[in-house]
């Protein structure tokens, strides 16, 4: 998880599913896709071993299985800020390769510009989902298409499947900070 704001994800520190603490530091930020990016090598190398096509393949003829690796960056921008070029390579990469290996990365930012999310960044993320936005400008940069303007707010949000021709409208829940800090501690005991 990276969260350079230092306030979103931290309190997940400590829970058991992490591989490392939350990334607060902007320059570790691009090690840390790196390092994904080596870790995704190496997984496709020992697919290629095994006669694997992707993960599930791998896993089903293993006794020591592969786990997932989700990476979720929690503002864009920040990164897009600090080392364009790099973030940007870095998670193209990982986009257009990974997701057969277990790795899958999810992306967020309050500021949805062409600077920040770049046509390249679109093309490898066909998955999107958009909150209520300003202006039909950012819904078009985040959906290709305006719509989330419109959005009432309060978890009213539209789902654009890479597969599906339109956004599909739906509702996203409220998770109280109460909630998420029980359900932090009750994954802190499992350990």
């Amino acid at each position: 998880m990276v969260d350079p704001k230092r306030v979103e994800l931290t309190g997940y520190n400590g829970i058991p599913h992490l591989l490392t603490p939350v990334i607060v530091e902007t320059e570790k930020v691009i090690g840390t896709l790196k390092w994904m990016s080596r870790e995704m090598d190496s997984r496709y190398k020992k697919f290629a071993e095994a006669g694997a096509r992707n993960i599930n393949d791998y896993n089903a003829g293993q006794q020591q299985k592969l786990p997932h690796i989700i990476v979720v960056i929690d503002e864009l921008a920040d990164l897009m800020m600090m080392a364009p070029e790099e973030t940007e390579r870095n998670l193209n990469r990982l986009a257009q390769l990974a997701r057969a290996t277990g790795i899958h990365v999810i992306i967020a930012t309050q500021r949805p510009s062409t600077d920040v999310i770049t046509g390249m960044i679109k093309a490898n993320f066909p998955a999107r989902i958009s909150f209520a936005v300003v202006s039909g400008v950012d819904s078009r940069v985040i959906l290709d298409r305006s719509g989330a303007e419109r959005l009432m707010g309060r978890g009213d949000l539209l789902f654009q499947a890479p597969d599906s021709p339109a956004p599909v409208r739906l509702q996203g829940v409220f998770v109280s900070n109460d909630e998420i800090k029980r359900l932090v501690q009750f994954w802190k005991a499992q350990r």
